[in-house]
């Protein structure tokens, strides 16, 4: 996949727009600006909020057992598979994939989730390019592989430690919501709206409205994308077979 986001955007019922010449030099002068931005801000927050950091990794050690940091293969720009980094919020036997049990949360894992601060060593990946501070948040390789290719179209740009569709209703969204707003933000992207949702997303936060999906969420959002592309190739199975 290597949707140009700047010539053209997709709507949501799959229809492909192209800008104007004004706003694609627009789009280029905002996007320019983010990709600097994104990396300076990175590395100030890193050296800022290194303290805490230290902090934050001694308390996980002396909570529980296990690492510090937790990793996971995500899908970045492009449809390519990136690392994400957070602080481990989950006891260390917890299988964040296996969804016949309930996530398992230490006692300061609960706090850092509420809080967002197990998102901080996210500011790595900022640093080296892979994420941006806003955009679709980034999630793991099975969303995309059971997307269609509008959907997939949510992908053009870099994920985001936070989104339209985090400061719209974050997991009270259904997966389809969700992917409407990624596809609403790349459609009107722009610094007024980064703007936005960044004053959104604080608020979110002073609320502790800063969680992200768990086990449970995730293994309905996947298998209402499943569903999807089952009917999907059963439309296209039938259509081959009248031909």
């Amino acid at each position: 996949m290597n949707e140009n986001y700047i010539d053209s955007y997709v709507s949501i019922d799959g229809n492909r727009t192209t800008r104007k010449t004004i706003a694609k030099l627009f789009i280029i002068i905002f996007a320019g600006l983010k990709f600097v931005c994104d990396r300076l801000l990175a590395l100030v927050g890193l050296i800022v909020f290194s303290p805490i950091m230290i902090i934050i990794a001694i308390i996980i050690k002396l909570d529980s057992k296990g690492p510090v940091l937790f990793k996971q293969v995500r899908t970045g720009k492009g449809g390519k598979n990136i690392n994400i980094y957070k602080f481990r919020t989950m006891v260390v036997t917890n299988n964040v994939l296996d969804f016949s049990k309930g996530d398992k949360h230490t006692k300061v894992g609960t706090l850092l989730r509420k809080t967002s601060l197990d998102e901080l060593p996210q500011l790595f990946s900022i640093l080296i390019g892979d994420m941006s501070f806003i955009g679709p948040r980034p999630w793991i390789p099975e969303y995309y592989e059971n997307m269609n290719d509008i959907q997939r179209h949510r992908y053009c740009v870099r994920p985001g430690l936070t989104g339209l569709a985090q400061v719209s209703g974050r997991n009270k969204l259904t997966i389809f919501d969700k992917i409407n707003y990624d596809l609403e933000y790349i459609e009107n992207y722009s610094l007024y709206q980064d703007i936005k949702i960044i004053l959104l997303s604080i608020k979110a936060v002073i609320k502790g409205n800063g969680a992200d999906a768990g086990k449970e969420t995730i293994k309905i959002e996947l298998r209402k994308l499943k569903n999807q592309k089952s009917m999907r190739e059963k439309q296209i199975s039938k259509r081959g077979v009248r031909k």
